[in-house]
């Protein structure tokens, strides 16, 4: 699934490809992928047609695409398309004239006639909605379904000292804490497992058993491997992932820890392990990560 970093590449294709511009036309091709748009098809096109993209912005893993006022109904409600990219979601700009894409599921043309703007998503994981602005109690606005889900460290506003209070405040494995959308957002399970590398710590460690000092040590490691990756044009492991151009991104050529198994640590040698964790996969150096007493984790 497609990470902070990822959506963040995405989130800057869209800024510079569709901001300014004027809908002119919404085709729904696929019920699924507008679900959260309880209304339905023809309510989601009518609230964007005639409307112009002011800007995109991002928390966590969700997106948006800013809706500015219609002349002709000045008095309507500030509202934002809003998408999750789920499994294997694309937001793809594509000139009008290019073939559709396989499982091309939503189009977006525009009153300037150029490129248009589509969303191809093949297992329907991913969805848009048309949604309010809300308070989001620190000043700003975001639409009501993100209003929930907590900053990612690389928001300029993100609270480090809140952070680490809320960290320490919890027995559970640190990468859970992690992963939790209401504590931080935008560390998925990549860049859990390469954080947690660079800081040396197991992610089934109970984050109260960290100090201030090694709460903070991590959020720096976190933020540098998002960076790192951001930089690199995110990570992708196949063709469900690219930026709205249709490119891959090339940080999956530096990871350390995930999906390494068998491979030597960078660090150590020995060989990364790997191991069951919420459906899913840990990935880790069982040298340079010890595992906390009485809380092993089962390799598989």
């Amino acid at each position: 699934m497609p990470e902070l970093p990822e959506v963040e590449v995405v989130r800057r294709g869209l800024d510079t490809w569709v901001r300014g511009r004027t809908v002119c036309d919404v085709e729904v091709r696929h019920p699924r992928s507008i679900r959260r748009h309880e209304a339905g098809a023809a309510d989601f096109a009518g609230r964007i047609v005639g409307r112009t993209f002011t800007g995109a912005s991002r928390r966590g893993k969700y997106l948006w695409l800013r809706l500015g006022e219609p002349d002709e109904c000045p008095e309507q409600e500030l509202a934002a398309l809003v998408g999750h990219l789920g499994m294997s979601g694309q937001l793809l700009v594509e000139s009008s004239d290019a073939p559709d894409e396989p499982h091309l599921r939503v189009r977006f043309r525009f009153e300037d006639e150029g490129p248009e703007l589509r969303f191809v998503d093949q297992r329907t994981f991913g969805g848009l909605a048309v949604a309010d602005m809300v308070d989001d109690g620190a000043g700003g606005q975001v639409p009501w379904p993100v209003a929930h889900i907590a900053r990612d460290p690389l928001d300029p506003l993100f609270d480090d000292a809140a952070f680490v209070r809320r960290v320490r405040a919890t027995d559970a494995g640190i990468k859970r804490v992690l992963l939790d959308q209401t504590v931080v957002s935008g560390i998925g399970n990549i860049y859990a497992d390469e954080a947690l590398w660079r800081a040396r710590i197991h992610g089934e460690r109970p984050a109260s058993r960290l100090s201030t000092a090694g709460v903070r040590d991590l959020l720096d490691h976190a933020r540098a491997v998002m960076a790192a990756a951001l930089a690199e044009g995110g990570t992708s492991f196949d063709a469900l992932y690219v930026n709205v151009n249709g490119q891959s991104g090339y940080f999956d050529r530096r990871l350390a820890a995930y999906g390494q198994e068998g491979l030597p640590c960078p660090r150590c040698g020995r060989p990364i392990r790997r191991s069951a964790f919420m459906n899913r996969s840990s990935y880790f150096c069982g040298t340079c990560q010890r595992a906390p007493r009485g809380r092993p984790a089962p390799e598989r």
